[in-house]
């Protein structure tokens, strides 16, 4: 039966479909696996005490930063080549080479701009792109010309594969200081509302970042400055804290009993999933968890009651600070020498060590 257009007006309106999901990793990728029971380090406590002595999160509040833009693009879509970074040297062996296209349309907007004009000598000027299976990620991102696109770095992420503990490679950086995948560690206004709808979570690990100066350093490592990293990272950005702080890539878990009394249910659902599958360290900076932004989403964040200061301006709830956190054991310590060593993955097949 063929219904007049009214009807099917009615029923576009009351049944707003989904945006395209946030790109992710299969199931068994280390940012999708459960951690609720998950052994605490043994320092935990310590370490927690330590960062929250110099001040816990950036600005001393969970805030949430929602500048970060993940294009979809289609098959077909116009590309642009890199064509390096004009202030600095660029990430190799770390990146894919200079010369390497990425799809980018023209809908496409780097990080906290409309367009693909950012100020890349002194902003991040992410630029994330998905099309299929592979995740493109810009760092310093600018366009030049018409075909082209300055960067300091560019990373290819096969969306099919489960990576080794290496990631994309022992002390490899990517778009991100930890050498993480930046997308798929991010949550936009569809994936809560649903998880709100639900009574859920979003089922990933979340990004959140600190000042380079409360995170941990030990020279008596050796490597660089003393800088160092803990899995999952494989990189270490600008550490410079004391010894007995968190150390960058380190996973966090909300505390079990934290009480999610009088936070709206879209809240409710990224503190249920800091609870279940944590939120790992990922860069410096003071604004501690990132989103995306909700220019390419159905749902927009006004609409859900999600906004910046949602963890500590919410009336009548408990703020979130650092000592609501554990630090999970994800192993030893790794000096970091900024000696890349890429890891081979096509698709989902680990190869041997060297470039993709």
């Amino acid at each position: 039966m063929k219904l007049p257009p009214y009807c099917l007006s009615l029923m576009l309106l009351s049944s707003p479909a989904l945006g395209d999901p946030p790109p992710r990793f299969p199931p068994g990728e280390v940012w999708n696996r459960d951690i609720t029971a998950a052994p605490l380090h043994p320092q935990s406590a310590d370490m927690i005490s330590t960062l929250a002595g110099l001040g816990g999160f950036g600005f001393g509040r969970m805030q949430i930063d929602f500048g970060l833009q993940v294009v979809r693009a289609a098959a077909g879509s116009p590309t642009r080549t890199i064509t390096g970074y004009p202030y600095d040297d660029y990430y190799s062996p770390d990146c894919e080479p200079i010369g390497t296209a990425l799809p980018v349309p023209t809908n496409a907007a780097i990080e906290s701009v409309t367009g693909l004009s950012c100020d890349n000598a002194s902003e991040d000027c992410h630029l994330l792109v998905v099309q299929g299976d592979t995740l493109y990620e810009a760092y310093h991102a600018n366009a030049s010309g018409t075909t082209g696109l300055e960067a300091q770095c560019l990373v290819k992420w096969h969306l099919t594969a489960v990576y080794p503990g290496q990631g994309r490679g022992e002390h490899c950086s990517s778009a991100d200081g930890a050498g993480f995948p930046i997308a798929p560690l991010l949550f936009n206004a569809d994936e809560v509302y649903a998880a709100a709808q639900s009574g859920g979570d979003l089922g990933h690990a979340l990004r959140f970042i600190l000042p380079n100066e409360r995170m941990a350093s030990d020279a008596s490592l050796g490597g660089t400055a003393g800088r160092l990293y803990v899995r999952p990272a494989t990189h270490a950005g600008a550490p410079s804290g004391p010894v007995g702080s968190v150390p960058y890539g380190a996973r966090l878990r909300l505390r079990a009993d934290f009480p999610l009394t009088n936070y709206s249910p879209a809240a409710q659902a990224v503190l249920r999933t800091m609870q279940r599958y944590g939120i790992v360290l990922a860069d410096g900076g003071n604004v501690a968890l990132t989103a995306e932004s909700d220019r390419y989403t159905n749902r927009k964040w006004n609409e859900i009651g999600l906004g910046s200061r949602v963890f500590d301006q919410t009336a009548g709830a408990r703020a979130v600070a650092i000592t609501d956190f554990q630090v999970l054991d994800t192993g030893a310590r790794i000096a970091e020498t900024y000696d890349c060593v890429r890891t081979n993955v096509v698709g989902d097949t680990i190869f041997a060590d060297g470039l993709e």
